[in-house]
């Protein structure tokens, strides 16, 4: 990716779930977000008493608010050949309801895509891209 000021991450959450399940999708999101992206990561840093700090990511990102609408919506655009270059991360009802990674493997599979119920989608890539899908949404709050 260019340099910092050409890129953009956001999280779009689904504003109507209870604080748990937004505080979940989240976190998830960001976990698998920093697995795609982990140049932007920063170094370790100590602070002025000498402990010790794991670098977090250098740029904002953005809670955004939608709803199960709007999120389905950004998902399908992010699928088409126009965003083939933007890193879209999202947690569905599917992930959501498996406790370990192979009941989600096996359930997904057997799920269409159009019957997903997304919870939240983090999107990383061109700014102007980003902005172009989300750059009117509210934040989260």
């Amino acid at each position: 990716m260019n340099k910092q000021e050409n890129i953009k991450c956001v999280m779009v959450i689904n504003e109507d779930l209870p604080l748990g399940v937004i505080a979940n999708a989240s976190a998830i999101l960001g976990i698998t977000l920093g697995k795609h992206i982990p140049e932007l990561v920063g170094k370790d840093v100590a602070d002025a008493s000498g402990k010790k700090h794991l670098g977090i990511i250098t740029i904002p990102v953005p809670i955004l608010k939608g709803n199960k609408e709007i999120i389905r919506e950004l998902r399908e655009k992010l699928y088409t050949s126009d965003f083939d270059d933007v890193i879209a991360v999202d947690f569905s009802d599917i992930a959501q309801s498996c406790n370990v990674y192979s009941e989600y493997l096996q359930k997904v599979s057997t799920v269409l895509e159009k019957q997903h119920t997304y919870f939240g989608i983090a999107i990383f890539g061109n700014k102007k891209k980003v902005n172009k899908l989300t750059g009117s949404m509210p934040l989260l709050r």
